[in-house]
């Protein structure tokens, strides 16, 4: 009896800390402390026994050395994630994104179709492969793959938005800037407002284009991608102080630094 009492109570610590561990290292990654996450998760995943459980937690280890530009170990992490669980999509998107951020784009479409054969109404593969398509030209393929996702998920805001900048990147702001205008009648979001700035930024139009993305910060203060709009608003307008904070801001919410090495070129080194 005394036996059994033991042991249920060594199994109930277990849990608990085991638990307080997974808090932790959901905390920290949602805070952007993505060291602390890269630390936890990390020893979650070495732990784990349950393959769909460690599968997961390499994906997020993946996303935090990503995230911290460590692109060689989140690689591998991604594929001990794919490993543990073949069938996880989100692995497969992840790996496609990354192969693709680093120009290997035969690779990323390789994982794209590894992926959609386990889910074919996952929105990020086609939106990962209509960027690349977009990027090499094939402007039907692009728009094949956004018009696919709103056949399962006709409120997808990303579908709709990418839609309006294959019309911004093709040259057609006129195009872009009535479909930006319409989707933020419907519903005004961060994204829409960032999308909509960056259309004014290529129009010149750079009164209109910190309205807007200060608009989108206003909204949601953690989005990293419009503090990269607005420091490129910033360096157009000649205030490259500013638009180098905003860079940093970027970065410590999240965006990939290696990205935006071309920016940080026309920052003050200290």
């Amino acid at each position: 009896m005394k036996k059994t009492l033991l042991l249920t109570v060594c199994i109930c610590f277990s849990l608990n800390g085991y638990a307080q561990d997974k808090k932790l290292a959901e905390d920290c990654f949602k805070k952007g402390d993505y060291k602390c996450a890269e630390e936890q998760y990390s020893k979650l995943a070495e732990k784990e026994q349950i393959q769909k459980f460690q599968s997961e937690y390499y994906d997020y280890l993946g996303t935090a050395q990503r995230r911290q530009g460590k692109a060689t170990l989140a690689f591998k992490s991604y594929e001990s994630a794919l490993k543990a669980n073949p069938m996880s999509v989100s692995v497969y998107a992840n790996l496609a994104s990354l192969h693709s951020q680093k120009g290997n784009k035969v690779k990323a479409l390789e994982y794209i179709q590894k992926g959609l054969q386990v889910d074919d109404k996952n929105a990020d593969l086609y939106l990962t492969r209509s960027k690349i398509y977009d990027s090499q030209g094939k402007k039907e393929l692009a728009i094949k793959d956004l018009d696919q996702i709103l056949t399962f998920a006709p409120d997808n805001i990303f579908a709709k938005t990418g839609l309006a900048n294959l019309k911004k990147n093709s040259g057609n702001l006129d195009g872009a800037l009535k479909d930006y205008n319409q989707l933020i009648s419907e519903k005004p979001e961060s994204l829409l407002y960032n999308g909509r700035a960056d259309v004014y930024l290529k129009m010149k139009k750079y009164k209109e284009a910190l309205t807007d993305v200060n608009k989108a910060i206003a909204i949601d203060s953690k989005f990293a991608q419009s503090y990269v709009t607005k420091a490129l608003v910033l360096f157009e307008t000649a205030k490259p102080k500013e638009a180098c904070e905003n860079l940093d801001k970027a970065v410590t919410l999240g965006y990939e630094k290696a990205i935006l090495a071309e920016y940080y070129t026309k920052c003050i080194k200290k």
